[in-house]
This record gives C-alpha cells, sequence and structure tokens, in this order.
C-alpha cells in the first residue's frame, strides 16, 4: 500500500496524539494508587504548577506529592481521578504539543462518604525527546471545590491536585 505525503501526516499526528492521550491518563493512575514515585518520573522533563506552588524535575516533584498529598491506611490518597474533554494541539513540525482537559476527583475515607472534592482543568505542554513524547509542564487549574482535608496536609494545604 502506497501512502502520500498527506497520509503520512496524517498517520503521524494521530500517533502523537495517542502517545500524548497515553501520558495524560497514565498520570491519575499512578497519582490514585499512591505511586508519588512513578507521577514524578512521568514529570520528570517537567514543572508541575498548582495555584501558588511549583515543583521541577522529578526528585522536587515526588517530595511535593509525598508532602502535600495524605496517603491513608491503604498507601493511596483515597482518590479517583477522572479525566475528559481532552483537547490536543500538535505541532509536528516543532514536536511539540499543548493540551487542555478537564478533571474530577472524588474520594472516600472512613466517616467520609465518596463525594468529589474538587475540578478544573490540567493545562499540559509536550516535546517529543529521544523520539518520545514526554511533558514538560502540567498546570493543575482548579475551578469548583470541595471538601479537600483529606486530601493535601501540610504546607500545600491550599493547593489542589
Amino acid at each position: 500500500m502506497n501512502f502520500s505525503e498527506n497520509d503520512l501526516g496524517y498517520i503521524a499526528l494521530l500517533i502523537a496524539e495517542r502517545e500524548i492521550s497515553r501520558l495524560i491518563a497514565t498520570y491519575p493512575h499512578l497519582l490514585d494508587a499512591g505511586k508519588f514515585d512513578e507521577v514524578a518520573e512521568l514529570l520528570q522533563h517537567a514543572t508541575l504548577e498548582v495555584p501558588g506552588a511549583s515543583a521541577e524535575g522529578q526528585a522536587a516533584i515526588e517530595q511535593f506529592l509525598v508532602s502535600g498529598l495524605q496517603r491513608h491506611d491503604d498507601g493511596t490518597p483515597r482518590t479517583w481521578h477522572s479525566v475528559s474533554n481532552v483537547l490536543i494541539e500538535v505541532d509536528l513540525d516543532k514536536e511539540s504539543a499543548t493540551s487542555i482537559c478537564y478533571f474530577t476527583v472524588h474520594q472516600e475515607v472512613s466517616g467520609f462518604p465518596l463525594q468529589a472534592i474538587c475540578t478544573g482543568h490540567y493545562h499540559d505542554r509536550f516535546v517529543k525527546q529521544d523520539g518520545s513524547w514526554c511533558f514538560v509542564r502540567r498546570a493543575v487549574v482548579p475551578h469548583l471545590m470541595g471538601d479537600l482535608r483529606f486530601h493535601v496536609s501540610g504546607q500545600n494545604a491550599e493547593v489542589h491536585l
């Protein structure tokens, strides 16, 4: 089968969008599982920005998560992040991309029934390095806030992931 240059460009665009979608989806899976070290590895080339704070690089991001998010008896934050309405813009010539998506965080702990604790947007930037797409920025932009007392802790009590 012969592909035109336009076909190959379209295929490359679809592959990039798929790889970036996978990065976006991997973040909440790891975060909800309490795997802060793996979240930090996923964001190792990135700056993580939240209202009033930021962390850059793998070690700083891991420390930020460990010190700022509560883990409960099962070792997890007892959260469930849902990500939706994902819009991805890819510039294949510059090997860069941006995305914006919605998130909703639900939480349940003993004495605290399952409920939405916050919603917002993720504003992301990606680049292609050594043949793979990676995060270079994740900005967490809260929109609607609920009861976060069992989610954030310490100096990050006003920070919402």
